[in-house]
């Protein structure tokens, strides 16, 4: 039987993340905070170590520095470990001109990286879904039906159908077929894999497990770019595809509605995700600062982040991040403040707004990035769903107000629906 030791992760970390705009203005998306303190890249590299698949490559192309500066502090095996993880970034070479043009070809282009690990087997997974897996049961699976494929796959209802790529699966557990994203009921009737009207669809979640020697022979004679609508399709025709069952938490938060929902969910008491589990813990870079200081305040269901000072103020069902400054008199609510990369040691300037929550301020429904300068007696509001406009300073997607990185907003300022 093969061991973990054979298997090759690879992490898709090089995508625009135009969903997630302006959160990705100056950032890959794998690179955006999330839960406080953590980085949407920690999630596939924790499920890894704890998986015990210790070789991972981090593909990287699109504003990648902050990614490769936390990959390198964070993940350091000692010289007595044979784990690595390495970023691979696009590169222009003499074969190949072009940057990485979807998921398929940045695998393809990293083929002679693939070969010179002599893994037998590559585990490729996407960046920005938050759920935490063991895939050495994934593997496992595909070891003993002996097949060249196996993709994971959840139950899916009728109602979400739509928002995935949906697999027929048969008896013998083998992919038939596969659609994306269907619209349409009578072609839907086709794929019905399951026994359970509630969820009678399989889903893909984008996590592929391949013969080492089968990814290279579909990339190699295919010109595909993408995993999902392309190489797989058609890998399911010609190669035996199997179906993993997953039906445990995971969430694709690849849209700032999903992004912002998921945060807010760690604040429940019965959270659909708990990020720690003591078997299996998220890594992080570790940054020992002090715990969070609360002075005269009131929180409710708040995930509150180290570091952080709050001060006589009220917090409602709200995420706060690392080194969190929030002033007297301010009050926050259904929002997801990700705090700031450093404490202000230098004097501020005359008028100058601090970084964190001026005091007398009132946020609601706000997704607010790190270093963000929000002023004195500042009004947030969130939109009606739906709504999306972009402003200098903030932007509005999905109702949600969003205010981009190191932005400040002035005394005063009024972000709400008129009326």
């Amino acid at each position: 039987m093969p061991s973990t030791n054979d298997i090759l992760g690879v992490i898709m970390g090089g995508g625009r993340g135009t969903r997630l705009y302006p959160l990705t203005n100056v950032r890959a998306k794998p690179a955006v905070p999330i839960a406080g303190k953590y980085r949407l890249i920690d999630i596939p590299l924790s499920n890894c170590i704890n998986s015990d698949i210790n070789r991972i490559a981090v593909l990287t192309q699109f504003n990648s520095v902050s990614l490769h500066r936390h990959i390198t502090q964070t993940y350091n095996f000692d010289p007595f470990h044979r784990g690595w993880v390495q970023i691979w970034a696009a590169e222009q070479t003499f074969a190949n001109q072009t940057w990485y043009q979807g998921t398929a070809d940045a695998v393809r282009k990293q083929i002679l990286e693939i070969r010179a690990t002599e893994a037998e087997y590559v585990l490729i997974l996407a960046g920005d879904h938050l759920y935490r897996m063991n895939y050495e049961n994934m593997a496992e699976y595909l070891w003993k039906k002996d097949a060249d494929i196996c993709i994971a796959v959840q139950p899916v209802s009728a109602a979400h159908a739509s928002r995935f790529g949906i697999l027929k699966r048969d008896p013998n557990g083998y992919l038939t077929n596969f659609v994306e994203k269907p619209k349409d009921p009578d072609v839907l009737k086709n794929f019905v894999s399951r026994d359970d009207p509630e969820r009678p669809y399989l889903g893909s979640m984008g996590i592929y497990f391949f013969k080492t020697d089968v990814l290279i022979d579909v990339l190699e004679n295919s010109t595909a770019d993408d995993f999902g609508g392309e190489v797989i399709p058609n890998a399911i025709n010609t190669k035996e595809v199997i179906g993993f069952d997953f039906e445990g938490y995971w969430e694709d938060i690849g849209t700032i509605r999903s992004f912002y929902e998921a945060n807010l969910n760690l604040t429940l008491k019965d959270p659909p995700f708990k990020i720690y589990n003591p078997q299996t813990p998220m890594y992080t870079h570790p940054r020992f600062l002090p715990g969070a200081i609360v002075n005269d305040a009131r929180l409710d269901r708040v995930f509150l982040s180290e570091g952080s000072y709050i001060s006589h103020a009220e917090i409602i069902h709200s995420v706060i991040g690392l080194r969190s400054q929030i002033s007297n008199n301010a009050f926050l609510k259904d929002t997801v403040l990700m705090g700031a990369d450093y404490y202000e040691k230098n004097r501020l300037q005359k008028n100058e707004v601090p970084i964190g929550i001026g005091p007398n301020s009132h946020v609601e429904g706000a997704l607010i990035d790190k270093n963000v300068r929000i002023g004195a007696n500042v009004i947030i509001k969130p939109f009606p769903r739906g709504t999306e406009e972009q402003f200098e300073h903030w932007a509005i997607r999905d109702g949600i107000v969003v205010i981009p990185k190191g932005t400040t907003i002035p005394d005063g300022t009024i972000i709400a629906p008129k009326g």
